[in-house]
């Protein structure tokens, strides 16, 4: 017989994105409420278990109005996994496993379960601590909405709203300047925000990982629109687009120095462009502002769903598990599963078909 739950930990890893506090504020809800357990908050993603002196109780008061603010009144780290953890020893940075500590901490906190918010990586360390005994329940975050086990993470609608909205202020500029206008936007492996703001922008050019590009693609489509009177041309570019055709976005002496950073690549077709055809081009890298803001009526309804269903498997034992999404119903699904593969937008889904009948290109 299992031992009955009282108190669990929530927390959230990885990068932030709307919504998060908002599946915090159902986790505390429905547990104080429906089962009168304690809930902690476990500070700064898994450092907060590796410092326990981070973690503190949360009740009604500390989760009253957050269901609008963007962020988590947790804080997060990305570079916190606890089996490679960066420490500094003699001026130098060093990497440890420090699984150890956080697995003796747990029951010192006196933690039954824990719910962990975030994206693939924070999945895998879940799933890692669950092999190892630890009562664990996923909740799945992303704004790029690659996590292949759920139909949609909460914080995409959001991000993909802050870029649409770019998008069309950009479009007004654009004509009166006669200019390309380029927008980069988050997705280092899946162009899913590319895809959806390209669509919903009226976009000229759409450029995702996915689907490789050719330069020259992209100039004849800028240079037939000027054909045609439209003097302006609008490319949203995600940041993990790749050519096919020789040019490189990034000098490899950059990518080993500091890696790719917000509007390289842009920038990079920008310049090609100018190179390749004598347009002017302007670029926007809307960057973190895709992680931030108030979340919207659609995410926040996700995320309390997420947060509830979170508690109602720990109430029913169901652990090493994700809530996810399957067509409109909160479901669940295993770990194993969830952080299997990631979920990528396929060279012929319905999605792309749709943009190319509408005759936006790929540059392909």
């Amino acid at each position: 017989m299992s031992t009955p739950v009282k108190t669990i930990g929530v927390l959230t890893g990885g990068g932030d994105c709307p919504g998060l506090n908002a599946v915090i504020r159902a986790v505390v809800k429905a547990a104080t409420i429906k089962y009168q357990w304690t809930v902690l908050g476990i500070m700064d993603g898994y450092d907060g278990l590796i410092w326990p002196e981070k973690a503190r109780p949360l009740g009604a008061a500390d989760i009253s109005g957050i269901l609008v603010r963007g962020g988590t009144i947790l804080g997060t780290s990305n570079r916190g996994n606890p089996f490679a953890y960066p420490v500094q020893e003699d001026g130098k940075t060093v990497v440890k496993d420090m699984s150890s500590i956080l697995l003796a901490n747990i029951p010192k906190l006196g933690l039954d379960a824990l719910v962990v918010v975030g994206g693939d990586g924070t999945q895998k360390i879940g799933l890692e601590l669950f092999r190892r005994g630890i009562k664990v329940v996923g909740v799945p975050k992303t704004i790029d909405n690659d996590l292949s086990a759920t139909e949609v993470t909460f914080g995409f609608d959001t991000a993909l709203r802050t870029a649409t909205e770019a998008i069309d202020k950009l479009h007004t500029t654009a004509e009166s300047h006669h200019r390309i206008m380029l927008v980069e936007v988050m997705g280092r492996d899946a162009g899913w925000i590319a895809l959806h703001s390209g669509i919903a922008g009226g976009a000229d050019v759409i450029l995702i990982p996915e689907i490789p590009f050719f330069l020259e693609k992209i100039c004849d489509k800028i240079e037939r629109r000027a054909s045609a009177g439209r003097h302006f041309s609008i490319i949203v570019v995600a940041e993990g687009c790749r050519t096919i055709d020789g040019h490189p976005l990034i000098s490899h002496a950059q990518e080993r120095r500091q890696g790719p950073r917000a509007g390289t690549v842009a920038n990079a077709i920008g310049a090609l462009v100018w190179r390749q055809i004598s347009r002017e081009s302007r670029v926007t890298v809307l960057g973190h502002i895709q992680r931030g803001g108030t979340p919207t009526p659609y995410d926040r309804v996700l995320s309390s769903r997420f947060g509830v269903e979170a508690v109602e498997l720990v109430a029913r034992g169901e652990f090493g598990r994700m809530v996810c999404l399957r067509c409109g119903s909160i479901e669940s699904t295993s770990l194993e599963e969830a952080v299997g593969a990631l979920k990528i937008v396929g060279p012929d889904d319905q999605l792309v078909r749709t943009a190319r009948a509408l005759g936006i290109s790929f540059g392909d």
